[in-house]
């Protein structure tokens, strides 16, 4: 099995969530944000390194490889990946999904090591009915059969992620993922069906949720 290397992303601000402290070390369900994405991670055999993406003056945590995140989220997987340890593969996580388990990245690793692709992305079918609009004016309905919501963890082929993290300031700047960097030069990237349940925690509802779910899981 190729090597891999974990990238856990971290280096977000809180305000969203009405804290004054990083997102990451937002309390849920007693603890911080970051630490039940990091267990999920260490449980993984196939990750042999974690390096989290960290604001200015944040201890990583113990097992971990802390460096100082960027401006924006591309920014802080680059230098978190400049930082890390020599790997075949690389697995980039945010740490704002808490609901990670150690079965969707196995999975991910199961479809890189089948299928000959640059990544494979965690993503949910779209279930609500999808409109394009101009301002207020519905321009068309889209078929949301064909439709995802794209999640991390997302694995990598490390040369294509380090080809993809080179294009330049701008274009960090403009991606919402990493697998659209990826698809900005041909790279061939992979869905894997995961459960909706691992969602980005961004206002005090997804943090009320999240600690829920993570209290029925304990």
């Amino acid at each position: 099995m190729p090597t891999t290397v974990a990238l856990l992303v971290a280096a977000g601000r809180g305000e969203r969530l009405g804290h004054d402290r990083p997102k990451a070390l937002v309390p849920c369900a007693g603890r911080p944000l970051m630490a039940w994405s990091l267990d999920a991670l260490q449980a993984v055999d196939a990750i042999g390194h974690v390096v989290a993406a960290l604001p200015p003056g944040i201890t990583a945590p113990h097992g971990t490889l802390g460096v100082t995140g960027g401006a924006e989220r591309s920014h802080s997987v680059r230098a978190a990946l400049h930082a890390a340890p020599v790997s075949d593969w690389v697995l980039v996580h945010d740490a704002a999904r808490p609901m990670l388990t150690p079965a969707i990245v196995e999975e991910l690793h199961d479809v890189m090591a089948s299928e000959d692709c640059d990544a494979a992305i965690a993503a949910t079918p779209v279930a609500d009915t999808i409109k394009e609009a101009a301002g207020e004016v519905v321009v068309r309905t889209l078929d949301r059969s064909h439709l995802w919501a794209i999640q991390t963890p997302q694995l990598f082929r490390r040369d294509a992620l380090e080809r993809a993290l080179g294009l330049g300031d701008a274009a960090l700047a403009a991606a919402t993922d990493d697998a659209s960097l990826i698809e900005s030069f041909g790279g061939e990237v992979r869905l894997v069906p995961t459960t909706s349940q691992n969602f980005k925690v961004t206002t005090p509802e997804d943090l009320h949720l999240a600690e829920l779910i993570l209290r029925d899981r304990s």
